[in-house]
């Protein structure tokens, strides 16, 4: 190769075609035994064999139970390498940035990496492999569940929730496994594989540090950036490249039209044989980044050029986005007991989360525009956070960036969850280096907040029956108290860390319960597992960091997944698509005190799906009138992995579930809700704006065929980012036929009709819904085809409560933009359809697809 001055930027090659993919050994059926078939990378066996043909699609009917011999077997990928003799001054390093998960590589048959971690890249020089231009390069990947079984027996068995030791190796915890998720124990080359070509030094490691302070004329931010140089160690034309002197080039360039955005810049130079400096860029004026709902989001373009320091040969280059904002959680304790509340730019920020799991089983099916269009859901639903969970993975790049540009906050777990993890060797080294690795990965990102040490553990230790098992032995505590907050504290000072989710700060885990929900961070899944959802009013804790309730997949992902013949809830195949213990059984005791149990199935998947979205709301609008007592609230679970029976708001085939419209209704920036206060109800106004929110209300009592029997005036003057409580006077708060009777309060504009926007309105009950004397069906309809789908207009007689139109039962690719609608009598409410698909407007307005309370309680079209 011919050496050009200044065009010795590293090259990464992609190494993504060609390979071929084998079963090697281990329970392998015998039509693939001795089977070569082609192999997509980055992929997994499962894709490819999928791919040829030669397994069933472990999505749909038992299929998955068909696989389990993949847990055990022995996978080797191969390709042959032609490419360009490295020179004599060049090093050509072979990256692989993600293996799943046990693997050998191998060139030419020469062992060059050994690794036992999905969550780590590698790097290996491989130029003397190399010298002739032609190698065989071959991956063989081991039986992750045999090896974290020998772990577990050199170590000694931890606890774990689940069959399999997945604490022992790792992997993503929810391979194996979870209560919404298929056992398929992938392996393969999940991220991209690749050659890099450099010369006399490359950028290791660049870790910014961004962060702000006032100015003389606004904010002033500094950016920090630590670099660490690698060299070469090959001898040059002009002398050993461990001895050439180096510069470092910083440049920040901010948003055209922005405050600070104008470029600024510094350069430091590194002596000869000198791996490491500093560089701090001082942005005056900046323009901050903001979480969506606060502001908007400016990203500003860092670079960082490494070169000679006569300038002759750019070396290297690494751009980022970075956004200027300051973040805190505030854990002082008050009154109440611990708070932890998240400040950005040194605002309270109420948090609208949800919990994230991988959305996709087969993790490589999930690119930047399916990320983008859960994101957007997520934003859709005003949602401002989404935390990722811990038994998942850290996630690619593009969900970060796009959390960035949309101002989705992001909480990141390490990768632990529901287990005692042995903090002996060979696990000890893995984590510290998978720690190092994605905190300087994921730091540049301004929506990254909060660093979580793990999920459930500390709890679990105290309450799952841990210690009499583990004998003494370790479990993971010195990671979460001591390991990881060393590392964030070395390597990303500018973020928070918390110990665990649930955790109470500040006092050992001897001395105040984990799961405190007057300190810190709390899990309510009591409601779920073993009360009812009236019990999320129990408590109001301080930061309720996972709570959820089941409901089914839609339809049309129901029955894709399992066929026409298994429709009913004690089918194996349902129960295979149902992972939680007793969730059947779960889902009709949470009906039971609310809403009638169907015998039907088809009626059973409405009232269920109903159910979640009432169970969700009703502990949202609660948690949502204690701000800022309760400061934040993240639902379990935003999406699925496949198409299941689980807490998802997005079902695994990209659906709506009436779940996400109740999150975009309890989550929306005015929220009206009757609550008691004191043993009386209240009305909670939430404003979660900038602007003050002011004007008069209407509480009224009226009857289910709209006559009203009461009504009253509250004034309204709720302050920005605040809460007001509004006492009802008597004669509205107090029902004189509780089964015939309801209460509204809403703005005294009154009515809507034929809205696109959903009613700021409370609607109470005195009564459960099974208990209250619902009309059948009052209301009519109307449908009319418009471009790009249907017009639905429904006009209720009496009162009509969730109507939804279940439009993926007539087309597959239907969307709703609305469900849940609740009209008074007289009101009206449009449902637009888009679909591609020629219908019969009649087929959307029939009892089996418009859906409501009514029809439940009361037996009429539509239940």
């Amino acid at each position: 190769m011919t050496h050009v001055p200044g065009t010795t930027l590293p090259a990464f090659h992609t190494l993504h075609d060609g390979w071929a993919l084998e079963a090697l050994d281990g329970p392998v059926p015998e039509r693939l035994r001795g089977k070569t078939v082609p192999a997509q990378v980055p992929g997994s066996a499962h894709t490819d064999l999928l791919a040829a043909g030669l397994i069933p699609d472990p999505y749909v009917d038992r299929n998955e139970e068909e696989l389990v011999w993949a847990h055990r077997t022995t996978w080797r990928y191969a390709t042959d390498l032609h490419v360009e003799p490295p020179a004599d001054d060049e090093r050509v390093d072979l990256v692989m940035r993600g293996l799943d998960t046990v693997a050998t590589v191998a060139i030419d048959g020469h062992e060059v990496l050994r690794t036992v971690n999905q969550h780590r890249s590698h790097r290996v020089d491989v130029r003397d492999r190399l010298a002739s231009g032609a190698a065989r390069l071959e991956v063989t990947f081991a039986s992750a569940l045999e090896h974290a079984e020998a772990v577990e027996r050199e170590l000694g068995r931890r606890e774990h929730v689940y069959p399999h030791p997945f604490n022992m190796v790792r992997k993503m915890a929810c391979s194996f496994g979870w209560d919404w998720g298929p056992d398929l124990q992938t392996a393969g080359m999940w991220r991209p594989v690749g050659l890099e070509r450099w010369r006399v030094a490359r950028l290791a490691q660049v870790r910014p540090l961004v962060t702000v302070e006032p100015g003389q004329h606004g904010v002033a931010g500094t950016v920090t950036v630590h670099v660490d140089v690698e060299r070469s160690g090959l001898p040059a034309p002009s002398g050993d490249t461990d001895e050439v002197p180096l510069r470092l080039d910083v440049r920040v360039q901010g948003p055209v039209g922005e405050p600070g955005g104008r470029p600024a810049s510094a350069t430091v130079e590194l002596a000869p044989g000198a791996t490491s400096a500093t560089v701090a860029v001082v942005v005056p004026d900046v323009a901050l980044w903001w979480p969506r709902g606060y502001g908007a989001q400016p990203r500003y373009d860092l670079t960082v050029e490494l070169a000679t320091v006569d300038g002759h040969d750019v070396l290297a280059r690494v751009e980022r986005r970075i956004g200027f904002r300051s973040v805190h959680v505030d854990t002082e304790p008050d009154e109440h007991g611990t708070p932890f509340t998240v400040h950005v730019n040194g605002r309270p920020v109420f948090v609208k989360g949800a919990n994230w799991i991988p959305d996709d089983h087969f993790l490589t099916r999930v690119d930047r525009d399916r990320y983008a269009r859960r994101i957007d859901q997520a934003a859709a639903a005003n949602l401002n956070l989404l935390r990722i969970w811990g038994g998942g993975i850290y996630e690619d790049e593009d969900f970060y960036d796009l959390c960035d540009e949309r101002g989705m906050l992001v909480w990141q777990d390490f990768l632990f969850a529901c287990a005692s993890y042995p903090e002996e060797e060979p696990l000890r080294g893995e984590v510290e280096a998978e720690a190092r690795e994605n905190v300087v990965r994921l730091m540049s990102h301004p929506s990254l907040v909060v660093w979580n040490g793990a999920n459930e553990n500390i709890w679990g230790f105290v309450d799952w029956g841990w210690p009499l098992q583990l004998q003494g032995r370790t479990w993971g505590l010195g990671y979460y108290t001591e390991l990881l907050p060393r590392v964030v504290a070395e390597l990303d000072p500018t973020r928070p860390y918390s110990d665990n989710s649930p955790f109470s700060p500040h006092v050992p885990y001897t001395e105040r319960h984990p799961n405190d929900p007057d300190h810190g961070t709390h899990h309510q899944w009591e409601c779920w597992n073993r009360q009812d959802y009236a019990h999320y009013r129990d408590d109001v804790p301080r930061f309720c960091s996972e709570f959820g309730w089941q409901g089914p997949a839609t339809w049309a992902t129901l029955t894709r997944a399992v066929p026409p013949d298994a429709l009913h809830k004690e089918s194996p195949a349902f129960l295979l698509h149902q992972k939680a213990e007793d969730g059947n059984g779960k889902l009709d005791r949470g009906l039971g005190p609310h809403l009638p149990v169907p015998e039907d199935f088809e009626d059973w998947h409405w009232a269920t799906q109903l159910n979640q979205a009432r169970a969700v709301r009703h502990a949202l609008e609660h948690y949502r009138s204690w701000w800022p007592r309760t400061a934040g609230v993240v639902v379990w679970q935003l999406n699925d992995c496949w198409p299941v029976t689980s807490w998802a708001a997005v079902d695994g085939d990209e659906r709506l579930k009436p779940l996400w419209y109740a999150l975009r209704s309890a989550y929306a920036e005015r929220v009206l809700t009757v609550q008691p206060r004191g043993g009386r109800l209240c009305v909670v106004a939430v404003n979660d704006t900038d602007q003050v929110w002011s004007g008069a209300l209407v509480a009224g009592r009226t009857s289910l065929d709209g006559v009203d029997l009461a009504r009253a005036s509250l004034g309204l003057d709720v302050p920005a980012r605040e809460v007001q409580v509004l006492p009802l006077p008597a004669d509205v708060a107090v029902a004189g036929d509780p089964n015939r009777e309801i209460l509204v309060v809403q703005p005294e504009e009154g009515l809507y009709r034929a809205s696109d926007e959903e009613p700021v309105r409370a609607v109470h009950l005195w009564v459960e819904d099974k208990d209250l004397t619902y009309h059948g069906a009052p209301f009519t309809t109307d449908v009319q085809q418009v471009d790009g789908g249907y017009r639905v207009v429904i006009r209720a007689r009496a009162f009509l409560r969730d109507a939804t139109v279940l439009a993926d039962k007539v087309a597959d690719d239907a969307r709703v933009d609305r469900q849940l609608v609740t009209l008074l009598a007289g009101e009206e409410a449009v449902v637009t359809v888009r679909t591609d698909a020629h219908l019969d407007p009649q087929d959307l307005v029939s009892p089996r697809v418009l859906r409501s309370v009514n029809g439940l309680v009361a037996g009429g079209a539509g239940g």
